[in-house]
Order: C-alpha cells, then sequence, then structure tokens
C-alpha cells in the first residue's frame, strides 16, 4: 500500500454532511445542477398509495354490507318495518340518515283552531275497556250491622234499622254531620267554589312568591274528641306519703305547685316534668289539712283543718307561719271550707246553719255575713270578685252581691236534689253546678242572674256517682269534674262541645284512684289531681306550650 493513502486521514462521520442527492451532488465533487420542474420525472409511490387506499374502502364497504344483510336477515319483520318508518329505506346510502339526523327538529304545534271544549270531548270519546269478567257477588249490596257498632247504634232511628245498605248508611252520616253543623257548610257546597281568573291567579302566586313566612299555621282553639297529654312524673315523688292528698294547687306566678293532705304537712314542689325537685315543706303538728289554697298574689298560703278553727297563714315571703286562732265576730267552732276571691280582696268562708262569711283578706277581718236557707254545700266567686255563688244541699242555687251582700237570684239547678259542687269559669261564661246524681249541668253566668229555673247548656252525665270536684282550666276550655265515691271517676269535658274527651282517663291502667282535688297551672299547661292513696298525679298537656 502507498505512503500517501496511509497517511490520508478519515472524515468523521458525525461531523460529516452527506450531499443532497436530489440537488444532484455527488461524493467528492461539485453539486449538480437541478433539473427544472419541467423535466421531473413524476414519482410512482402516490399512485399506488392511492390505489390501495380505494381498494380498502371498497373492501371495508363490501364488508358493511354484508354484515348489515346478515342482521336485517335475523331481524323479525315488524322491526324492519319500524325502522323503515323511523329512519327510511335507506340501505343504499348511509350518509343520508347522518345528513337527516344533522337537520334541526321542528316542533309539531296543534292546531289552535280546536277549542278546549273540542278537546275535552274527544279525550271523553276514549274507547273504554271492557271489563274482563264480573263478580256476582260485588252486584249484591252489602249490608252494614247497626247494633253492634256504639257510634252507628246512636244514628239509628227505630229498632228495624238494624242493617243499613252502605249508600243509606252514608246518607245517615251526612245528616248527622248536617245536624252537628247546623247545615250545610259553605266549604261543603259546590255552587259556592268561585273559579278566579288567571290575571288574579297569577297576581296571587307573584305576591306570594314575594314574601316569606310560615304560610302554615295551626289553630289556636283545643280540638276535641282527643287531648294529647303525657303522664309527668307526680308532684310530690320527692316527699312519698300515703296519706289523702285534699289539696293540689299550682302557684299562680311562679313555676311551683303546692301539695297538702291529712299528715300535716304543706310542701312545695318545682313543676318540672321530669323529677318535680321539693322547694319547702311545712309541717303542722296535730293538723291534718283539710284545704290549703295560695292567696291571689301567690305570697300567702292558707290551710284548714279538719277539727280545728284556726286557720293557719304561711307568709312566704317572710317565711313565718300565722295562725289565726280567733275571728272577731266569728263564732264558727270549726273552719273548714273557704274560697279566695280572684283579685285577692276577700276572703269566704262556709259556715254552719247556712252562713256565708265575707272577710278581709288583707286584715283576716270579719266584713258581713250572708245567709242562705238549709246547709250550704259549696260556694266560689265569680271571675270579677263581685258576685258570690252558694249551692244549698236542697239543690238550690244562690246569688250573692258581695258589695251590698244582697241576694241577687235564687234559682233551681234542674234535676238536683242535693249539691255537692259549683265553679264558674275564668271569661264569666259558665257555672258548672255537680249534684249527688252524678249530673254536672252547665248554666249560661246570665240566665243564672235573671231566672229561677234555667234551662242548663249542657247536662253532663259520664259519672255516676256524687260530682265533688269542678275545676275550669284558665282558658275556659276544659272542665274537670270528678267523683271521690268511685275510683277513675275523672272526666275531661271539651268546652264549647260540651264532649267529653275519649282517652282520658285510661281505664285500663286504673292508676287515679279516689281524687279528692284537682288544679290546672296558670296557663292550662299542666293538670294535676290528687289522690286517697297520698300521690299527686300530673300531666302535661301538649295543646298549650307554656305552664
Amino acid at each position: 500500500m502507498p505512503p500517501e493513502r496511509r497517511r490520508r486521514v478519515r472524515p468523521d462521520r458525525k461531523t460529516q454532511v452527506r450531499p443532497d442527492r436530489r440537488a444532484g451532488a455527488r461524493w467528492g465533487g461539485p453539486p449538480r445542477k437541478a433539473a427544472p420542474s419541467c423535466q421531473r420525472k413524476s414519482l410512482a409511490w402516490p399512485r399506488a398509495a392511492a390505489a390501495a387506499i380505494s381498494v380498502a374502502a371498497e373492501e371495508e364497504e363490501r364488508l358493511r354490507r354484508r354484515n348489515r344483510l346478515t342482521l336485517e336477515a335475523d331481524k323479525p319483520a315488524v322491526e324492519r318495518r319500524l325502522e323503515e318508518l323511523v329512519f327510511g329505506d335507506l340501505e343504499d346510502d348511509e350518509d343520508a340518515l347522518l345528513r337527516r339526523l344533522r337537520v334541526p327538529r321542528v316542533q309539531v304545534q296543534e292546531d289552535s283552531d280546536d277549542s278546549e271544549v273540542e278537546k275535552e270531548a274527544k279525550d271523553n270519546f276514549l274507547p273504554q275497556k271492557k271489563p274482563v269478567w264480573l263478580d256476582e257477588e260485588d252486584e249484591d249490596e252489602e249490608m252494614v250491622d247497626m247494633m253492634n257498632n256504639r257510634f252507628r247504634k246512636d244514628m239509628m232511628k227505630n229498632a228495624s234499622e238494624n242493617q243499613l245498605s252502605k249508600d243509606e248508611l252514608q246518607k245517615r252520616l251526612k245528616e248527622e254531620f248536617q245536624h252537628a253543623m247546623g247545615g250545610v257548610p259553605a266549604w261543603a257546597e259546590a255552587n259556592k267554589w268561585k273559579t278566579p281568573s288567571d290575571d288574579e291567579s297569577e297576581e296571587d302566586e307573584e305576591d306570594l312568591l314575594q314574601r316569606t313566612g310560615n304560610f302554615i299555621s295551626t289553630s289556636t282553639s283545643l280540638p276535641k274528641g282527643i287531648l294529647k297529654m303525657k303522664n309527668c312524673q307526680h308532684a310530690n315523688a320527692e316527699r312519698p306519703t300515703t296519706a289523702r292528698v285534699s289539696s293540689v294547687q299550682f302557684h299562680p306566678r311562679a313555676q311551683v305547685v303546692m301539695v297538702a293532705g291529712l299528715d300535716n304537712a304543706v310542701s312545695l314542689f318545682q313543676v318540672d316534668g321530669k323529677t318535680n325537685p321539693k322547694i319547702q315543706s311545712i309541717y303542722l303538728e296535730k293538723f291534718p289539712i283539710f284545704k290549703a289554697c295560695f292567696s291571689a298574689n301567690g305570697e300567702e298560703v292558707l290551710a284548714t283543718s279538719t277539727h280545728s278553727k284556726i286557720l293557719y297563714v304561711y307568709d312566704m315571703l317572710a317565711g313565718k307561719l300565722i295562725p289565726v286562732h280567733q275571728v272577731r265576730g266569728l263564732k264558727e267552732k270549726i273552719v273548714r271550707s273557704f274560697e279566695v276571691a280572684p283579685d285577692g280582696s276577700f276572703l269566704l268562708i262556709n259556715g254552719v246553719a247556712g252562713y256565708l262569711h265575707l272577710l278581709s283578706m288583707k286584715t283576716k277581718e270579719l266584713i258581713g255575713s250572708m245567709k242562705i236557707n238549709g246547709r250550704i254545700a259549696a260556694s266560689t266567686f265569680s271571675s270579677d270578685s263581685k258576685k258570690v255563688y252558694a249551692s244549698s244541699g236542697d239543690g238550690d242555687v244562690y246569688v250573692w252581691d258581695v258589695n251590698s251582700r244582697k241576694c241577687l237570684n235564687r234559682f233551681v239547678d234542674e234535676g238536683s236534689l242535693y249539691g255537692l259542687s259549683i265553679a264558674t269559669s275564668r271569661n264569666g261564661q259558665y257555672v258548672a253546678c255537680g249534684s249527688n246524681c252524678g249530673v254536672v249541668n252547665i248554666y249560661n253566668q246570665d240566665s243564672c242572674l235573671q231566672e229561677t229555673n234555667p234551662k242548663p247548656i249542657k247536662a253532663v252525665m259520664n259519672l255516676v256517682t256524687g260530682v265533688t270536684s269542678l275545676t275550669f282550666n284558665p282558658t275556659t276550655e276544659i272542665l274537670a269534674i270528678a267523683s271521690a265515691n268511685m275510683k277513675e271517676a275523672v272526666r275531661l269535658v271539651h268546652l264549647p262541645s260540651f264532649t267529653v274527651f275519649s282517652n282520658f282517663p285510661v281505664v285500663k291502667k286504673k292508676n287515679i284512684s279516689l281524687i279528692h282535688t284537682m288544679d290546672f297551672s296558670p296557663r292550662s299547661g299542666y293538670f294535676a289531681l290528687g289522690n286517697e292513696k297520698g300521690k299527686a298525679l300530673m300531666y302535661r298537656l301538649h295543646h298549650y306550650p307554656d305552664f
């Protein structure tokens, strides 16, 4: 090999620049001059690529048609017909289907010339389906038994109506409803419904949407039928006793209840409905309490005994117990039953031989006495403290004026042979009289002042023994009646419907026993009863939100 060829340096492959063959460059020589475009040769590979694409497309189209024909052969004739109706006959051109789907949908509006009456007529004349089968027993008129149901039994007009058809029973129920409502109410008459115009309804809707608030409100009056209530812890649970509870009363201003009985004690409890913690107990030695009562302002507690003429006064603010041994001018040997005026100005003591003694509440001095014929069974003040109602043992009721101490009227309690209790409502509307035969007559107070033989608004006959306790609630919506001569003999009467609440008492539980005293809280939220077993039962009335 010649020395000059060995010494030749080999060029670097990384930095070596390859000549442009399209420009006619050669290795180791100058570039060749490019030929003009008119002299260029057309390359063969674009034509081959186009031909290959065309063949592939035709093959794909052939396969697609073959698959479609295979699927069409498997489809039922109904399905193929449905597709032709929806998409059209587009076997040869699927692109037409795509073009059709791209066209915006046009909403077809119904002919506005058709009136609403015509449209309704078209709807009414739709073909109606016939029943598949008929049951012969359905055609027979079903009869309803009227004798074995105590509610339907009251709707019978005669003894022959022991069974009624459903249509006749429905007519009878409508008659009973109209009789109770005093006719057909306005809301039940179809011809009195008014159809507001579209403009008025739109204005009402706009006005409703522009305001916020609670549009659903409940009625403030107490409904009849069922009284929603809950059994609470006994009021005197923290001081249990077996002696009879003779008095139970709620404080007029504080959430406190007083319980007194034959165990010589007066106890105060805070009312919370759960534990009712004891606040204080006042023990009176050898003084079985016949009656205990708060003063009108709630600052004092007055108590009398079963066999003493002493009147005890407990000052709650000072914490002092003051015995009133003798009232000047009062010659009674025993002081037992008394009443406190609602305005707190007077104290009324029921004496013997038909005497009523009126005392000043402030000084406990005698103001005057009133005399009735026979024995005094019960007495009470009117709601305005201006009149006194006294029930005698012969069934008569006397009405006295407090200021002049004159008898305003004397009327006969209808059907009563022997009066036992009397009560007046807080709103001055009703007077309730209880007799020894278990009847409670409810009168209007105006008729008691003007008539000698007034007719009661309602005679409640749900008790069969002597009515010994009567109490109106502060809202004059409930009248509590009770008898101490029979267990579970207590009822709550709804006013002004004069119907008894059906869910009280719960007869199956038998936990009320003999009731001797009752009271409602100042806002009717609680109801308390005292029985002979030493328990002060207490219930929460859910209709009233406050104590």
